[in-house]
């Protein structure tokens, strides 16, 4: 059996990427890294704890029209997040990223290309949500809405532009697994078109996992990527198991089988890290979110990733 690489963790506590609750407060995602770090997540998963990347403060609590909340902040919370991330896996440490909203995958995605000299890696996007509207498009005008378009340059924001020209990550190098959104078409309607590999969870289902993850990985491990980012979004599991995020959705996995279909990119040597974004211990009284979240890093990175 090949040799275990270490595990490393930061820690994104950010909730500017992403709107208030209906009564004007903040989201609570900001609690997240440090909830789930109680939990025993560290000894756990036997990672190195490298401590939290701290955002800038929320700014934009009413959206600016045809923008997108916080843009500035976030910005500046990206290029942080990447340089700690590109530093983090230095020496050749698996990056465990804990969120905070899924915003920070912009950031992620710059931090695993500088990883390996700024070449081109692909991203595996695992989401009940395409998060694919545009700045025009999304209701909410958070980055949330809008992340995996971002880094794969659609729209016009600064966050799609991070890497000038060039999106951060291209679209045919993009995995979308999981999403179950076709009430929301805005978000969703142009991926196929611009060439993102989209897996809706009703197509998961019809396939099985194995296969999926067989798709999956043929395309993040294409010739000429590098290696490849992997986003897990707690909205992805059911909602009747997960409702601590800001939207619950019906009919997707359960613990054991997004074990099954993360795992095994996890575990694959060209895989740069991972990031677990969007749970929200405000929504979360009891803690039982927290525990099964830390259940599935525990079992999904158990031994951690080989190389």
């Amino acid at each position: 059996m090949a040799p275990i690489r270490g595990l490393t963790l930061l820690g994104a506590p950010s909730n500017i990427g992403i709107r208030p609750y209906d009564d004007g407060r903040l989201r609570a995602l900001d609690r997240a890294p440090a909830l789930l770090r109680t939990r025993g997540l560290m000894a756990r998963i036997g990672a190195k704890d490298l401590g939290d990347v701290h955002p800038p403060a929320y700014e934009d609590f009413v959206r600016p029209p045809r923008y997108v909340r916080n843009e500035t902040p976030l910005v500046q919370y990206s290029g942080a997040l990447a340089e700690r991330i590109a530093n983090a896996g230095a020496h050749g440490d698996f990056v465990v990223l804990i969120g905070g909203d899924c915003s920070i995958v912009v950031g992620a995605t710059m931090g695993a290309s500088r990883l390996v000299g700024d070449r081109a890696v692909g991203l595996a996007y695992v989401d009940a949500h395409a998060d694919f509207a545009t700045e025009e498009e999304s209701y909410t005008g958070s980055a949330a809405s809008m992340c995996l378009a971002m880094v794969a340059g659609h729209g016009n924001t600064a966050l799609a532009r991070m890497a000038g020209a060039s999106p951060l990550v291209r679209p045919t190098d993009i995995a979308l697994v999981g999403r179950r959104d076709e009430g929301e078409p805005y978000g969703h309607a142009a991926l196929r078109p611009l060439g993102v590999h989209d897996v809706p969870y009703a197509d998961v289902r019809s396939q099985g996992i194995e296969r999926t993850v067989a798709e999956v990985t043929a395309i993040l491990t294409k010739a000429d990527l590098a290696g490849f980012w992997i986003h897990v979004d707690a909205d992805v599991l059911d909602e009747s198991i997960m409702p601590a995020v800001d939207s619950p959705t019906p009919d997707g996995p359960g613990l054991d089988d997004l074990v099954a279909l993360v795992a095994p990119l996890v575990r694959h040597p060209r895989a740069l890290g991972m990031q677990l974004t969007i749970y929200d211990p405000g929504l979360d009284p009891d803690g039982a979110c927290a525990e099964l979240l830390v259940t599935f890093l525990e079992q999904t990175l158990a031994g951690g990733p080989t190389s």
